[in-house]
C-alpha cells in the first residue's frame, strides 16, 4: 500500500496539489484521473519521488517496515526503487536491444542472477504477457504498437516489483488493443498483489479496471472510490468529466435506471 498523507505541491508559488491524502491498495489497479493540468502527473511523479513535495507524508508499505519517501535515505530510496516497475507513456524500448534484451536490461543492472537465470526470467515474463517466441530475438520497429506495450509490462515486472506505475498506457493504441492491455495489467496486479498505480484519462479504461479511481481537478482531491461507484457518484465536477460523451451518459442513465428498477 501507498499512503498520500497531506501532500502539498507547488511550482514558483503555483499550487498544483493541495493537500491530496488517499491510499493506493495492493492487489488493485488505482487510477488516478483528472483533465490536463489536474495534477495526476505530479502526483505520480512525487510518489515516484522524482519530485520533491513541499509538505505531507508519502509512505510506502515496503519489505522493511512503513517508510515515508521524505524521509528515506538515498539508500533507502534505491533500495525502494528497485521495487518500483515503470510503464512508460510510449512503451520506451530501446530501439536498438531485441525484445528479450529489453525485458534483460533491469535484470542485468539490478538483479542478483546469473546469466542464466536472467534469461530464464526474462523469457517467463515475455511468456506471462503473451509475447510469442517468434518475437522474443526481433527489435522494437519489427512489432506492433501492442506488443510493445506488452514488452513494457515484462520488462515492468522483470524484478517482481511490489508497485507498478503506469503512465497512460494505452496511449496510441487502438480501442481493442487498449483492452487487452488493461486487462493485462488488471490480472498481473491481482496474480502478484502488486500495488498498481495508473494515470489515465481513458474513459473505457476507467469503467473497466479502475478498483480504486482517485479523480483530481484543479489540484484538489475531488472523489475517490470504485468504478462501480461512479455511477452513483453525486460529484457533479466527476459527473462532467466522466460522463462528458454522449454514449457514457445514456450508459449512466441506464445503470441509475436499473438501480433503480431494484
Amino acid at each position: 500500500m501507498i499512503q498520500v498523507k497531506d501532500v502539498l505541491k507547488s511550482f514558483d508559488g503555483n499550487v498544483v496539489l493541495n493537500h491530496i491524502t488517499a491510499n493506493f491498495e495492493d492487489g488493485k489497479v488505482n487510477m488516478i484521473i483528472g483533465q490536463s493540468g489536474s495534477g495526476k502527473t505530479v502526483l505520480m511523479k512525487s510518489m515516484i519521488g522524482l519530485h520533491q513535495i513541499d509538505s505531507g507524508e508519502i509512505i510506502f508499505d515496503t519489505r522493511y517496515g512503513k517508510q515515508n519517501l521524505a524521509e528515506m535515505t538515498e539508500k533507502e530510496v534505491r533500495m525502494l526503487h528497485r521495487e518500483v516497475g515503470m510503464l512508460f507513456q510510449g512503451a520506451a524500448l530501446f530501439d536498438s536491444m531485441t525484445v528479450q534484451e529489453n525485458v534483460l536490461f533491469p535484470l542485468e543492472m539490478f538483479s542478483q542472477m546469473d546469466k542464466e537465470e536472467m534469461v530464464e526470467r526474462a523469457r517467463f515474463c515475455l511468456t506471462r504477457v503473451n509475447m510469442p517466441e517468434r518475437a522474443f530475438g526481433l527489435m522494437p520497429s519489427e512489432i506492433s504498437g501492442g506488443m510493445q506495450k506488452r514488452v513494457a509490462i515484462a520488462r515492468a515486472i522483470a524484478l517482481n516489483p511490489k508497485y507498478l506505475f503506469c503512465d497512460e498506457p494505452n496511449s496510441g493504441l487502438d480501442p481493442r488493443t487498449s483492452l487487452v492491455i488493461d486487462k493485462l495489467i488488471q490480472d498481473i496486479t491481482r496474480e502478484y498483489n502488486i500495488c498498481t498505480i495508473v494515470n489515465s484519462h481513458d474513459m473505457n479504461s476507467i469503467m473497466e479496471i479502475g478498483d480504486n479511481i482517485v479523480f483530481l481537478r484543479n489540484g484538489v482531491k475531488e472523489w475517490q472510490g470504485s468504478r462501480h461507484e461512479i455511477f452513483h457518484a453525486e460529484n457533479e465536477a466527476l459527473n462532467d468529466f466522466v460522463f462528458a460523451s454522449e454514449l457514457f451518459k445514456k450508459v449512466k442513465n441506464k445503470e441509475q435506471g436499473t438501480r433503480n428498477q431494484d
